[in-house]
């Protein structure tokens, strides 16, 4: 499912327009991005958590010229399921 199925699926479900809902699920995915900016922690209880994790610096290798290469250090972003989430999936 992408952004425009979801916001079609919640739009026909809540009544509300697809303007509205359109707005509504930018703005939480723009809080979302922002709080994981300021290494803040997002969570949804028994849905999941979104979060921070440090990637430490790694060797890699140039796939094209087979090169070793020094990757660095970065913060990427993470989703931890929650407990309810991982019961209606299984």
């Amino acid at each position: 499912m992408n952004k425009n199925e979801l916001v079609n699926n919640i739009s026909e479900k809540s009544g509300l327009t697809k303007k509205d809902v359109e707005l509504v699920v930018n703005e939480l995915l723009d809080e979302i991005t922002e709080a994981l900016k300021k290494d803040e922690k997002v969570q949804f209880v028994g849905f999941g958590t979104f979060e921070t994790r440090e990637r430490s610096s790694r060797t890699g290798r140039n796939p094209q010229t087979g090169e070793t290469i020094n990757i660095p250090a970065s913060t990427v972003p993470a989703f931890r399921a929650g407990n309810k989430l991982k019961e209606a999936v299984k």
